[in-house]
């Protein structure tokens, strides 16, 4: 194999797959990525057996069809320090040799016939959705998941079609977030009753995904399987197993107590009373009552913390404890200036509201 390749192209497309490639596993060629070139088209591809993703490179020219397999973080090391615009690959039995134009580089390969298989996306798409519009309700859903539990469901995004909007909902068992994306067609009759996990590395990977507003997600469902594809990323992974909580009984609708408040003010009160928390006092507490809100924090080891600010509410006194990082994650993603609380009692969770599509509910803490 001999190509020449634009070197601004080949270090984008590394990035994308050395976020696949396992830093641990028994199979040493799962650390590699594999090089295609077939005719005038380089392809590569990178994969933990779980998640996969395919990349045709744009810029570059074959001189002579091949493949190899090398080692995924000694290429994108060498890619990512060269400085020249073209970096030219030239392969032989055993090695993968890189010149640049004062530089040559020869890492060792390995059998390309021994690396897995990674899927594309055949046939017609299942749905189609905007690709900015998706990473909007990734974004805003992904953090929610749980990164290490024995209840796989939870490690994942749980997608259902509705109409023309595909519902987005992750939960650790603590908070749950739920967002509506619009889907530029309704969904097929047979996926209208789907419950769909998908992992959340598979999501964050498609939230890395360079595009424009026009660009768009071709989504098609298998057998435990998904096919993602926007221009020339195509990303296929399992899916996940398992029963996702019934959401849908843990959003409160029968809140009477409402605050609009503003993003940005809550979020800088939220961190700064939140700067005495400790290991044994995590908590913040919201004391809200007529025109104002207080944000407080007690810590036996490290002091205390109080921050007023303004509020349009003449309600009943209200106080309850909350994990102050639940309520940094959550307005990190609010895109608009304003958003509403919904509060019960103090053992019951608070609600958070931004745009029509998006909600969040969020357990409380004790602060005894």
């Amino acid at each position: 194999m001999k190509v020449d390749f634009n070197r601004s192209a080949l270090s984008e497309a590394l990035v994308l797959l050395t976020s696949v490639v396992p830093t641990r596993t028994p199979k040493p060629i799962l650390r590699c990525v594999k090089i295609t070139a077939d005719g005038d088209s380089v392809y590569m591809c990178a994969t933990d057996l779980e998640v996969g993703i395919k990349i045709e490179v744009s810029e570059a020219v074959v001189k002579e069809p091949g493949e190899v397999v090398v080692s995924a973080d000694k290429f994108a090391a060498i890619v990512r320090e060269s400085f020249e615009d073209v970096l030219s690959i030239e392969t032989n039995a055993e090695s993968c040799i890189i010149r640049g134009s004062d530089s040559l580089f020869n890492i060792y390969s390995q059998d390309p016939g021994q690396y897995p298989a990674v899927g594309g996306l055949e046939g017609e798409a299942d749905i189609e959705v905007n690709l900015k519009n998706l990473q909007r309700g990734i974004e805003e859903s992904v953090f929610a998941t749980a990164k290490e539990s024995t209840r796989y469901a939870l490690n994942g995004i749980l997608c259902q079609m509705s109409g023309k909007k595909l519902v987005l909902v992750a939960t650790d068992g603590r908070r749950l977030a739920r967002t509506k994306v619009n889907l530029i067609e309704a969904a097929k009759e047979n996926l209208k009753d789907a419950k769909i996990i998908i992992p959340s590395k598979t999501m964050s990977l498609l939230d890395k995904v360079g595009g424009t507003q026009e660009d768009v997600v071709a989504i098609k469902f298998g057998d435990n399987q998904i096919s993602l594809k926007c221009g020339n990323v195509v990303i296929s992974s399992n899916l996940v197993e398992g029963n996702f909580p019934k959401y849908e009984d843990i959003i409160p609708s029968d809140y009477s107590k409402k605050i609009t408040l503003s993003s940005d003010a809550v979020m800088s009160a939220v961190k700064r009373s939140a700067l005495v928390t400790s290991e044994e006092s995590r908590g913040i507490k919201l004391s809200i009552e007529k025109n104002k809100i207080v944000f407080s924090c007690r810590s036996p080891e490290a002091g205390d913390s109080k921050v007023e600010m303004a509020a349009d509410y003449t309600g009943d006194k209200i106080e309850i404890g909350f994990n102050p990082q639940f309520l940094v994650d959550v307005l990190r993603v609010i895109d608009t200036e304003q958003f509403d609380l919904e509060l019960g009692d103090a053992d019951r969770p608070g609600l958070i509201k931004s745009g029509k599509d998006f909600l969040y509910v969020l357990m409380p803490i004790s602060l005894n």
